[in-house]
């Protein structure tokens, strides 16, 4: 589908290919809810036949390593096994030249400037909300990240277009062109960026709908991580595992992202970038089986394509998070 990095060990696709459903991904549920309740059962069931003494009870109460075991027990068991055999070992990471998000001011600052939005907001943002607000526990390479509203970059570069399907694709092609104008730069999907081809995941439009509603204005911040947390994963894998919170990153906010951090893509032998959070039809008409990566191959970047159900050693999803 197009020329994504692959392995020997990469998997062959088998039945559907599209990305799981998110109805029932995106509610948080907590120890009061029914399915909570059981859990919370489950452990006073094994507490109980723990036999604990009144100083073995004290020691795990106070044991500091205790709260993060119980929470890797719970990560560990709670992970759906669909797409399970879609995941190969990787050791592939991020180079060396990218030492993480850089400051968030200076994010907004550089996205306000490159696209010509307003960093107002966002900064205000930064300055009187971000301070109250953590990043979530135990994500690998996580961090915040400045990224522009599609509605503004339409407002700015081609206001009169108004279906959301179309402004969408309007707003991928014109990072893409960005990115293209920064350096050596290949578009394996020139044309095909289409409403009938190419649309972001629902999962990913819900979540930005709620950012949205809590930072109007042209940019927005949240956490995200550039596809550590996922490597060797296929996309359609790497959704069915996202926490509650967490949402797949697309061309346009990924292609962003980049633009802020060009180190991130500067050799092969690295990992690659998977970006869920779009879907991609190989044919028109046809079912939305391929999502984009943004790759270096060649001594340059390289946006393509490729099935939701293909693993690869070199490649990780991209994904973002409520704040």
């Amino acid at each position: 589908m197009g020329s994504r990095p692959t392995n020997s060990d990469e998997i062959e696709s088998k039945g559907e290919t599209t990305m799981p459903t998110p109805s029932a991904l995106s509610t948080p549920i907590n120890a009061d809810h029914p399915k909570g309740l059981k859990a919370v059962q489950l452990f006073r069931d094994q507490y109980n036949k723990a036999g604990l003494n009144v100083v073995g009870a004290q020691y795990l109460n106070e044991n500091p390593e205790f709260p993060a075991a119980l929470a890797e027990v719970i990560r560990r068991h709670s992970i759906t096994n669909q797409f399970a055999a879609e995941e190969v070992a990787s050791t592939f990471d991020y180079p060396a030249e990218y030492a993480g998000p850089k400051p968030i001011a200076e994010q907004v600052t550089a996205i306000a400037k490159l696209l010509l939005l307003s960093p107002d907001r966002a900064l205000e943002f930064i300055e009187t909300t971000l301070p109250t607000l953590s990043l979530p526990e135990g994500i690998e390479g996580i961090g915040w990240g400045a990224f522009p509203t599609v509605d503004a970059v339409a407002e700015r570069h081609f206001r009169k277009v108004t279906d959301p399907a179309e402004r969408y694709c309007r707003a991928v092609i014109l990072i893409l062109e960005a990115i293209g104008a920064s350096r050596i730069f290949t578009n394996y999907r020139k044309g095909q960026i289409l409403p009938d081809r190419y649309r972001m995941h629902v999962r990913t439009a819900e979540k930005l709908r709620i950012i949205a509603l809590a930072q109007p204005g042209d940019i927005q911040v949240f956490p995200f991580q550039f596809g550590i947390r996922h490597r060797g994963r296929s996309m359609r894998r790497a959704c069915e595992v996202f926490i509650a919170t967490e949402f797949g990153l697309g061309a346009f906010h990924g292609g962003n992202q980049l633009l802020i951090h060009p180190e991130r893509l500067v050799r092969g032998e690295q990992l690659h970038m998977d970006l869920p959070g779009d879907e991609f039809a190989p044919g028109a008409g046809g079912g939305f089986s391929g999502a984009p990566c943004l790759c270096f191959v060649g001594g340059g970047v390289r946006f393509s394509t490729d099935h939701v159900s293909s693993p690869s050693v070199r490649c990780g999803s991209s994904s973002a998070f409520l704040p």
